[in-house]
Parts: C-alpha cells; structure tokens; sequence
C-alpha cells in the first residue's frame, strides 16, 4: 500500500462534503506531475485529505483509493471549468482517481503544526514551492500525521 495526499479547498469541497457523497471522482487536476502521481496510484491506498487555501490549513481527514486512474470526466464537457478541447477521447491527457470517505481526523493538523513535527522534515507538502494539489507521502509521514490526528490506525483496515 502507498500513501497520498489530496488537496481541496474546503469552500469548494471539503471533507463533510466527501463524507456526505461517500465516493467522488478527484477531478480537475491540471498538472502534468499530479497527473502522473494518481497514475502510480493502485484501488486501497489510503491519503489525506488536506484542507488548503484557508485559514488554518491542514489535515482534515483520511480517503481511500477507491477507483484506479482513469480518464478525468471533466476534460470532455464544454461545460466544465475543467474542460480541455486539446484532449481527445480517445487519447485522453488528464487522468484522475476516485476517492471514499474514510475518516475525518479526530483532531484537525494545522500545517503549522506539520511544520514541526521532526517526521515530516522531507515532506513534499512543507517543500518552499510545493503547490502540487496531489503528493505522495512516506510510511513515516503517514504514521507521523495518523497519530497527531488522532486517528486509530487499526481501523483504516
């Protein structure tokens, strides 16, 4: 199992929002290295869900890998804020995974308090620069940022 962390503005959707749809397609991404990352990304890997671009930002909960990458739906639809006409449906240039709800933390992580933890030291998320919406995280990270949320281990299976 590999572990991630997935980036979204709450105002636009948030960890209550996930847990109220259970499932949703993490759409939208348009970064080639994002793109690449959930490619890399296999059905039951788990991640963090990262509030950003809010005041505090940080660790809101925990989703699951739910469905490989496939083709971003969004690219396609005229409609979309996301859409791509240089992308062709049959040779598709973004690709995104879907995501279920896990958990929420049991207590919020700010990133300033990311910024301390010795753990985190390597970390992509605290890189000066890092704006990657998806990013991978280490076993030590994923443990690191597990116990500070608070979160039993034993229960993401």
């Amino acid at each position: 199992m590999k572990y991630w962390l997935f980036k979204s503005e709450p105002d636009a959707f948030s960890i209550e929002d996930l847990k109220r749809d259970g499932t949703t397609e993490w759409s939208g991404v348009r970064n080639f290295q994002a793109r690449n990352t959930m490619r890399e990304m296999a059905v039951g890997d788990l991640g963090f869900f990262y509030h950003s671009s809010c005041k505090p930002p940080g660790i809101a909960g925990i989703v699951r890998v739910s469905v490989a990458a496939h083709p971003d739906s969004t690219q396609f639809n005229p409609k979309s804020e996301y859409h791509d006409g240089s992308s062709k449906k049959d040779d598709p240039k973004w690709w995104c995974v879907d995501v279920t709800y896990v958990a929420a933390a049991q207590r919020f992580v700010p990133l300033d308090e990311l910024r301390t933890m010795n753990d985190l030291v390597d970390m992509p998320l605290l890189r000066r620069g890092q704006r990657l919406s998806v990013q991978p995280v280490s076993v030590r990270e994923w443990k690191a940022i597990i116990r500070a949320a608070g979160i039993d281990p034993h229960m993401l299976g």
